[in-house]
């Protein structure tokens, strides 16, 4: 089992095209923006929000030049503000989703935190998912392996991890084929690409995040 590789293909959903970039993907790859009541350009996480969507890729350097480019207005047909450090505002929203489901599914029964307890957890193969704060021990976190055909997700922090699961910090969690599985892993995906700088270990060693598709 390793954390390379391939990602299992599976259906990818309707696809849209960012505005930064030109290529089409589908929607989970991207980020919504519309604009706002006051001619604002607003992220819209969860993309519920009314008004007619522009799409930016899900990735820092996409959202940078779209506003500095004044990409928006252009994709809008009207004259529009972009707020300041509208990447920043997009991770800091795209990491609270992805708390915010990972503690659902922990709720609902299919998510685990704790050395042990993932540990069992892959060694029944009820694993899908390994997700290790990107901030802990690399000594620690190699003890363990990506289920096969399952996904890694290692660029939230402990203190992220901990509000997942109630706890002051987490370094490792799992979690099983629930219902949630694969909107954590797309949100995941998201996040990844909005986190340009990944954050040094506790050993003082950048650990970077490598992620494979769940099937």
């Amino acid at each position: 089992m390793t954390r390379g590789g391939q990602d299992k293909e599976r259906p990818e959903g309707p696809e849209r095209k960012c505005i930064a970039t030109g290529e089409v993907q589908p929607r989970h790859g991207l980020v919504r923006f519309v604009v706002g009541p006051d001619a604002a350009i607003v992220p819209d996480i969860a993309g519920k929000l009314p008004g007619r969507g522009i799409w930016v890729a899900a990735d820092r350097t996409a959202i940078e030049r779209a506003a500095k480019k004044n990409l928006f207005a252009r994709a809008a047909k009207a004259k529009v503000s972009v707020p300041e450090g509208l990447a920043e505002e997009v991770e800091r929203q795209v990491a609270a989703r992805l708390i915010n489901l990972i503690s659902l599914s922990r709720k609902s029964g299919d998510a685990v935190a704790g050395y042990e307890k993932v540990k069992d957890m892959l060694q029944k193969e009820e694993a899908r998912v390994l997700i290790q704060a990107e901030d802990g021990s690399s000594r620690g976190k190699s003890k363990l392996s990506t289920p096969h055909f399952g996904t890694y997700i290692g660029w939230l922090t402990a203190d992220e991890l901990g509000l997942a699961f109630g706890r002051e910090t987490v370094i490792h969690a799992a979690l099983g084929a629930g219902g949630l599985t694969n909107r954590i892993v797309d949100e995941a995906l998201r996040l990844k690409g909005l986190r340009i700088a990944p954050v040094a270990s506790t050993e003082g060693a950048t650990v970077g995040g490598r992620v494979r598709r769940e099937g």
